[in-house]
């Protein structure tokens, strides 16, 4: 498992100040007022202050004085260490540990590694981009069971889907 969490992307300057309009990568603003430090490239930076906005955050971090100090984060990844990260209810996963699992069903087909999670709202869905790409319903209808120490995840056969 990745040691530290993706929490947010940074997609623009905020101000003149060295602020940092944040597009959240967790699904609870809310976490984004008890940072106290992120990680961007792998360096620890405190967090000064945190301003929620109806859909981004705006962050003040340590040392990041200027607009043009700002601008060189831009698309940065902002991350926090495992440890630090939300605790999630019994049957959710962080995304990241979803990504790179093995799919196979029930009858022991093979189906690839899951490439990406699309958010669609009202259900997750997994997507393979293997020679054959699917997508698969993050549904408890659908998946089986899910083993993130050995990154497995079991679901029906496709074909009983319909």
């Amino acid at each position: 498992m990745k040691q530290f969490i993706t929490v947010g992307q940074i997609i623009n300057t905020h101000g003149v100040k060295g602020e940092l309009k944040i597009y959240p990568l967790t699904d609870d603003l809310r976490r984004f007022r008890k940072l106290q430090r992120v990680y961007i490239d792998g360096i620890e930076k405190s967090v000064v202050w945190c301003k929620l906005q109806s859909d981004k955050v705006i962050l003040k971090i340590e040392d990041i004085d200027s607009i043009e100090e700002a601008v060189r984060y831009k698309e940065k990844y902002l991350e926090v260490p495992r440890e630090e990260a939300i605790k999630l209810p019994e049957g959710s996963y962080f995304i990241a540990d979803i990504i790179g699992c093995n799919v196979v069903d029930e009858n022991g087909v093979e189906y690839g590694k899951i490439a990406d999670v699309i958010k669609t709202g009202s259900n997750d869905v997994y997507w393979i981009k293997e020679e054959k790409e699917l997508l698969i319903p993050a549904l408890k209808d659908i998946v089986i069971s899910m083993d993130m120490e050995n990154k497995r995840i079991v679901i029906k056969p496709v074909e009983t889907w319909q």
